[in-house]
């Protein structure tokens, strides 16, 4: 496919797509790296191999799976041409993801209840990579609210359309990358002992 062609609109679209899945691809390497530097310290003699993560991380899970959905609900709508209905899922989608946020929260705090804690004598390097993981995925989730609230304002301003819906495009597509990689690090915190 040659990406010189087409209007000025589409190379411009197609830009954004790509600068967005560069992004993605960039972050995915980071966490591939701090995954695998868990595999790596697994090894060490003081790795704790029964640390249980806080039934708030499978909560919020579900959390975060369910703004997934209220976000293809949302672009749905807005390809419908419904919409007050797409800036309503949009919102819902904004509540569930604050709701993620404050359960990764409540998380720790299940945590440090049991002694756990990032650093300090009552750390360990497992218990360090756990909350490192969980606190930079949620740094990652507050870009994607920042994003969500860029497409909620587009949308009350009536820049969307059933012909033209990029922005909520993009957005949807950088809240499921966050979802299906949350997805990801819980199963591998779960699995990988």
């Amino acid at each position: 496919m040659d990406l010189t062609k087409g209007t000025e609109k589409e190379k411009r679209d197609r830009s954004k797509k790509m600068i967005l899945w560069f992004g993605m691809v960039s972050l995915l390497m980071g966490f591939a790296g701090w995954t695998s530097a868990y595999i790596v310290s697994s090894s060490r003699e003081d790795w704790v191999s029964s640390l249980a993560l806080p039934t708030s991380f499978y909560i919020s899970t579900v959390i975060i799976i369910t703004s997934s959905i209220t976000y293809i609900l949302a672009k749905k709508a807005v390809k419908e041409g419904n919409d007050k209905m797409g800036a309503t899922w949009l919102l819902v989608t904004l509540a569930l993801g604050i709701a993620f946020i404050l359960m990764q929260f409540n998380g720790f705090s299940q945590m440090v209840a049991r002694g756990y804690y990032f650093t300090g004598p009552t750390s360990t390097i497992k218990l360090s990579y756990v909350f490192l993981i969980a606190m930079v995925h949620i740094v990652h989730v507050v870009a994607g609210l920042i994003s969500l609230l860029v497409v909620l304002y587009n949308q009350y301003k009536g820049k969307y359309t059933k012909d033209e819906y990029l922005g909520i495009s993009l957005g949807a597509t950088f809240w499921h990358f966050l979802d299906l990689l949350w997805v990801y690090l819980l199963l591998f915190m779960t699995f990988v002992k």
